[in-house]
Formats: C-alpha cells, structure tokens, sequence
C-alpha cells in the first residue's frame, strides 16, 4: 500500500527544518524509516522495512559515489555526500547525507544510520555536472570496472581542486 504517489519526473524537496532517518542492517536493508522518508519516497513503512535501501537509488546517482561510501563504512568512518533519490513513482528529491556505522555494545558495527537533509541549492547544481560525468564513464566500462573509473574521475576533480571529498561536500554544503 501506497502512502502517496507521483505519477511524473516532479522534484520532491525536503523542507530546510525536515530531516530523514533510516536504519539499516549490516546488507543495507532498512529497518527503520522515519515519516518524512515515508512521505517523500512515497512508500507505506511495510513496502520499505526489510527492503535493500537501494530501492530508491535514482538512475543518476553514479555508483562511484556508492562504491566509497562503503568503503568509508566499512572502515568505521562516517560518510557525507549528496544523493539524489527516486520516489515509488518517477520522482526524485535531493538530500545531503550523513551516514555512519551503529556500534553495538562491544563495539562490533550492527548496521548503519543515516541522517539526511536538505542540500544548499547551489551545491547541487555543482554536484549533478559531476555526477553526470561520473555516469557517462561508467557507461564506457564494464559493470564491474565502472564504478572504480568514476571514482577515479571524481579523485581527479577533487585533485585539481586541492581538496579532500569530506571537505568538498562540506564546502558546498556551506554555499
């Protein structure tokens, strides 16, 4: 069951005072969902629970970015990033993400928790020519290399610019 739907390419944005949460098991399956993640990706709480977290991975979202984020993850870091995701119909809606590991008592990693929110405008319109570039060469590879090749363009960019990926996501977010 459905709790909304868009039925066309419509941007959804987060309200600026709106933060989405999720939870996740250690293989990415939700197992917690806030309202506002509800709301905007327009599934009921049982059509997401139990879910792969990637079923709302947009088509423009370069799997570069997904192959550091858990790397990152896997290291015990915490990730920062912009993410563009579709909703249950054809819509998609932009967050500035904030993922980290959720360390059971014994510090062993027991899944992950994610906090998103709205992103700065001007980052995205940075962000998406990136992404796309990032797109267009995973296009150019096989499956398996073509997140390694996008994420090395994206190493590139952030080469020329002298600036860590944590702190060009910061920066941007800050514009």
């Amino acid at each position: 069951m459905l709790a909304s739907k868009i039925l066309h390419d419509d941007e959804v944005f987060l309200g600026s005072d709106e933060l989405i949460i999720s939870k996740t098991d250690l293989q990415g399956r939700i197992t917690y969902a806030n309202r506002t993640f509800i709301r905007l990706a327009g599934y009921d709480e049982e059509a997401l629970l139990d879910k792969p977290h990637n079923m709302i991975r947009h088509p423009d979202m370069p799997k570069g970015v997904f192959k550091f984020l858990w790397q990152e993850l896997q290291q015990g870091h915490e990730f920062f990033g912009f993410i563009k995701n579709a909703t249950i119909g054809q819509g998609f809606y932009w967050v500035f993400a904030n993922i980290t590991p959720d360390f059971d008592s014994k510090g062993r990693v027991q899944g992950y928790f994610s906090v998103r929110r709205s992103p700065s405008a001007e980052a995205i319109k940075v962000i998406e020519p990136i992404y796309k570039n990032m797109i267009e060469i995973e296009r150019r590879h096989s499956k398996p290399d073509a997140p390694h090749h996008s994420f090395s363009y994206l190493n590139q960019v952030l080469d020329s610019k002298r600036v860590s990926y944590e702190r060009f996501v910061m920066q941007l977010q800050a514009l």
